[in-house]
């Protein structure tokens, strides 16, 4: 189904229709409203990230065929984007950069688990290894506010 709601959800409000790098441009959508969630308060961004991963499991399967990973679908991108903005403490532009640019790297280059949960079928894969990119970025984010490298 390429219209209604789940569509609507499962694109990041229509970001994935970026006809070039759609990962990417659903992560940028995501970290600009991340942004907004974490000037009003960095609790926001957790349950942002949970709800984002809810409604992926719904959406995804309504809009890709079971062992399809469509380009147009970032709603994962979306939840991991967030999980790793959540490690932030404040909005600072380095530490927006940074979370933006660890969540990218962990997603393109699927170290570990990441690359296990990328290659499991349908909704499960799809979601999981954007969630466990996001946990690794906001891990390393962290360990560098723990260094005083970030705020």
């Amino acid at each position: 189904m390429r219209s209604g709601l789940p569509f609507f959800v499962a694109t990041g409000c229509y970001s994935g229709l970026s006809p070039k790098a759609p990962g990417t441009a659903g992560s940028l959508a995501s970290a600009i409203l991340g942004t907004g969630f974490l000037a009003l308060s960095p609790a926001l961004l957790t349950p942002a990230a949970l709800a984002a991963t809810i409604a992926g499991f719904w959406a995804v399967p309504l809009v890709a065929a079971p062992n399809e990973d469509p380009g147009f679908v970032v709603i994962d991108e979306w939840a991991g984007q967030w999980l790793a903005m959540a490690a932030l403490g404040r909005v600072s532009l380095w530490g927006v950069i940074a979370a933006f640019a660890l969540f990218r790297l962990f997603d393109i280059t699927k170290p570990g688990p990441i690359g296990w949960a990328d290659r499991q079928p349908g909704a499960f894969g799809i979601m999981t290894d954007d969630i466990f990119a996001g946990v690794a970025a906001a891990l390393v984010l962290l360990f560098l506010r723990h260094l005083g490298w970030l705020p």
